[in-house]
């Protein structure tokens, strides 16, 4: 409800453009997909939101002929990949990832000339093109299973090599990661052990959650590790009441959101995501009214890039 006492107020202008948006995207059959990561304010504007594989499991499911997602890029390529048919929108072009940016299809094929016995796993997280030269893809939730149901010993994986690492820990496979260096989050490598001690000390009583993407010395320090999607899992079944979150600083709301009687705090406030931040309501409501961008996929591109995406749903008995 509009405020009598102040119409023209920051809360007003939101409450206005989320009524816009809502109005818009029932009267042209929108579904609206967001990640975790988007500004809080579209997650409740969105009918579907979680990590990348509830985004891709729930994308196959979509009935809808016009689908708008809201996260960057190789997010919407995936959605795409997944349905062909449907018209796919994104409300910001320039939203994209700097680190599956980081990985060329090139690189892939020089890798496996180097280690022809490898089987190829890309992080979702990776161009539609490089996933043409993959065996399978994977999230940061499955990463781990699906290497493991994997026959080959050797693993070519990427882009992050932060992820890369943590399977290799837990699979105690050989796990080469590609491009190397260069292949990382930036959000997630510039968190550091020091603020995991000055925060665990700042909450002693604090337990700490992190993402697989941080490095090893923040992820050795954590008492959990796991995607944002599986953030949401661990205090179903922990006693502990206070949380401390290693991972982009917008899953602090949607945790503190949906767990009312316990506390959550940001491991770095400084952790944000500015491609996902590009997503706004006014682009959305934009996006709406005027209907663009339509994300485009070759078919040559499609068709070989999403045989890796089955070929994970296969393993993770996703039909």
């Amino acid at each position: 409800m509009i405020s009598l006492f102040g119409s023209n107020s920051k809360e007003d202008s939101i409450l206005l453009k989320k009524e816009e948006i809502l109005k818009l995207k029932r009267e042209k059959n929108f579904v609206i997909i967001a990640h975790n990561y988007v500004d809080y304010d579209l997650a409740q504007i969105a009918d579907i939101t979680g990590d990348s594989l509830a985004l891709a499991k729930k994308a196959i499911e979509i009935e809808s002929e016009n689908i708008l997602f809201l996260g960057v890029d190789f997010m919407a390529e995936t959605v795409k990949i997944l349905n062909p048919k449907k018209r796919v929108l994104v409300p910001e072009k320039s939203a994209t990832c700097p680190m599956a940016n980081a990985l060329s299809r090139e690189v892939i094929i020089n890798f496996k000339i180097r280690y022809p016995e490898a089987a190829v796993v890309l992080y979702v997280n990776s161009t539609a093109e490089s996933k043409t030269e993959a065996d399978y893809t994977c999230t940061s939730a499955n990463a781990v299973e699906v290497v493991s149901n994997i026959e080959n010993d050797v693993i070519l994986f990427g882009p992050d090599k932060n992820l890369a690492s943590h399977v290799a820990a837990k699979t105690g496979k050989k796990v080469i990661p590609m491009p190397g260096d260069d292949g990382f989050c930036c959000v997630h490598e510039n968190i550091q052990k020091e603020r995991v001690y000055e925060k665990m000390e700042f909450y002693p009583n604090a337990k700490f959650i992190t993402h697989p993407e941080c490095n090893l010395e923040v992820r050795k320090n954590s008492h959990f590790i796991g995607s944002t999607g599986q953030m949401f899992e661990i205090p179903q079944t922990d006693d502990s009441l206070e949380y401390i979150i290693g991972t982009e600083v917008e899953m602090v709301k949607h945790l503190q959101n949906r767990f009312k009687d316990k506390k959550f705090y940001a491991l770095d406030e400084n952790a944000v995501c500015t491609n996902m931040k590009k997503n706004s309501l006014d682009n959305v409501l934009e996006c709406l009214k005027n209907e663009t961008f339509e994300i485009v996929v070759p078919e040559d591109i499609a068709l070989k890039a999403v045989v890796p995406i089955k070929n994970m749903f296969d393993i993770m008995k996703v039909k």
